[in-house]
Formats: structure tokens, C-alpha cells, sequence
């Protein structure tokens, strides 16, 4: 093979290459413009956030176990049957003694929120013989729990669609 072989054979190979490489190069051009433009609310004009529910929860005495938010929209259940009658649960593990709750999408009306510190991860508010709470419990509007839980009215809160910050601070 001489030089000149070489270097039409070499010349040839840079033009298909080149002819290959442009075609593809704009391919991905024309791909990344559909998805930027798929979704001009998310990269154009900045995400905007779905009003939540924010939950911060305080005075966690340990890591053990998890916490569970409840969001119930009536008495119905309130507090001990949150596994089966609250809105919205969310099971959070705990880390560091600290955690919150996010309820996202959550339609304006009348709610109360329950946390427990399920220790045991039994899914209940464990009690003694005279029912006194061995776990960690609180309740929206800082509502007490004398001789029992407390009602859904004095637990409860309006909720008007808009981001809302709520802070709990657990009882022992």
C-alpha cells in the first residue's frame, strides 16, 4: 500500500465519519429541545411546589423504632385507630432523634394530626394497665391527653389549601 492509498483511504474514513457524526450530533439537538420543551413549567419557569402539610416533630426521647403521622378529617378513629381510619399515614424512621412529615396534596377542609413513637413497631399507641401511654404521643394544637386521648375537636385545625408549617412535640 503506498502513501497515496493511505491517505485517501484515511480521507474517506474522516468524510464518513464526519457524515455519520453530523446527522447523529443533531439527532441529540433535536432530542434535548423536546425535552426541554416537553415540560416548560419544570425547567422554564422554575418548579413550583404543591402545597403541603409540614410536619416537624419534636422532643423524640430515642432512634428506636419509627414514627407514625396521622391525618384524620373526622372523629372517626381519632387517635388510637390510625391504621384504619386516618386520611393520611405516614411511617417515618427516625434518625438522629429528629424527623417530620410532608402530607402532600391535601385538599382544603377541617383536619387533626396524631404522632406516635411506635418504639416497637407494633402499629399501636402501647399503654399500661391504667391506660397511660408508654410511647410517645402528641396531637396537633398541642391538644393534651388526660385520662385518655383527646377529642378530635380540640386536636383539630383548618386548612385552607395553602403551605402550612405544624410543629408537635411528642409526650412521654
Amino acid at each position: 500500500m503506498n502513501k497515496t492509498t493511505i491517505w485517501k483511504s484515511a480521507a474517506a474514513f474522516s468524510v464518513k465519519c464526519l457524515e455519520i457524526w453530523v446527522p447523529m450530533s443533531a439527532q441529540c439537538l433535536a432530542f434535548l429541545a423536546v425535552l426541554v420543551f416537553a415540560n416548560p413549567p419544570g425547567i422554564a419557569f422554575g418548579q413550583t411546589s404543591c402545597p403541603n402539610i409540614h410536619v416537624k416533630i419534636l422532643n423524640i426521647k430515642n432512634s428506636t423504632g419509627n414514627v407514625a403521622c396521622a391525618l384524620f378529617e373526622s372523629s372517626v378513629g381519632f387517635p388510637d385507630e390510625y391504621l384504619h381510619f386516618a386520611t393520611n399515614i405516614m411511617v417515618i424512621k427516625i434518625r438522629d432523634n429528629q424527623t417530620h412529615c410532608d402530607f402532600k396534596d391535601i385538599a382544603p377542609g377541617t383536619y387533626a394530626l396524631a404522632v406516635v413513637h411506635d418504639e416497637n413497631m407494633n402499629g399501636k399507641l402501647d399503654t399500661k394497665w391504667l391506660g397511660i401511654q408508654t410511647e410517645g404521643y402528641g396531637f396537633s394544637r398541642d391538644a393534651k391527653a388526660l385520662l385518655g386521648a383527646p377529642s378530635f375537636s380540640s386536636a383539630s385545625f383548618p386548612y385552607d389549601g395553602q403551605d402550612l408549617d405544624l410543629t408537635i412535640s411528642l409526650h412521654y
